[in-house]
């Protein structure tokens, strides 16, 4: 499984890539908004520099032309970009002429199994479920993961399960087992996955006994 950062905060993803095991970026406009993003292009190039791995962004637009307008010039903006478009409609329509020339998308607001076959069959390289979001309203995210790989599965799809919405780490842990390809989490939940009181406790002691075993007399 791959570890993408969902921020558009520039000093968490140079920390999360310190760490070594960050393997690409989404974000969305409401994450460049809380960022304080006035620059949406020299941003973009700013976080697509921090990583060679994927960096999603997205469409603001809704209608087939001007998304592929809009897609076109996000991707243009850095190799690594993958431009997210939100499962519609005119969205379907623009993954496909996307597929055809060259251009990675993210297929993003996948709430249904059925969602996601449509888009895969339309040539999205990632699609993007919404667990978190599912779990809110009182649904078992972690279901649409694994109805989305059987059906991926099934019939040989390329396309990638991106999990998105991650709230805390045993969703990561729930991806995981079930065979997202991909899990896109905030920065808080990334360093979730790190601490375990029983690693914390053997380090101490491991050094307590270094400590006295080397103890001047």
């Amino acid at each position: 499984m791959r570890f993408f950062l969902d921020t558009a905060l520039l000093a968490e993803i140079e920390e999360a890539a310190a760490l070594g095991v960050l393997d690409g970026v989404t974000t969305n406009p409401s994450l460049m908004a809380k960022a304080g993003v006035q620059d949406f292009d020299a941003h973009y190039k700013a976080i697509a520099a921090l990583t060679p791995g994927p960096v999603s962004a997205e469409v603001i637009s809704t209608t087939y032309a001007d998304m592929l307008v809009e897609a076109r010039h996000l991707h243009s903006l850095a190799p690594n970009i993958v431009v997210k478009i939100p499962f519609i409609p005119d969205g379907v329509k623009a993954l496909r002429t996307l597929k055809e020339e060259g251009i990675p998308t993210n297929c993003t607001l996948i709430f249904s199994p059925l969602q996601a076959l449509i888009a895969a069959k339309a040539g999205a390289t990632y699609v993007s479920p919404f667990l978190g979001r599912l779990d809110d309203i009182g649904h078992e995210g972690i279901e649409l993961i694994r109805q989305i790989r059987q059906i991926f599965d099934n019939y040989g799809f390329g396309t990638q399960i991106l999990a998105a919405s991650l709230r805390h780490p045993y969703h990561v842990l729930l991806c995981a087992l079930e065979g997202a390809d991909v899990a896109t989490m905030p920065y808080s939940v990334l360093k979730q996955l790190f601490p375990h009181p029983l690693t914390e406790k053997g380090l101490a002691q491991f050094l307590a006994d270094y400590q006295k075993l080397h103890a001047r007399p």
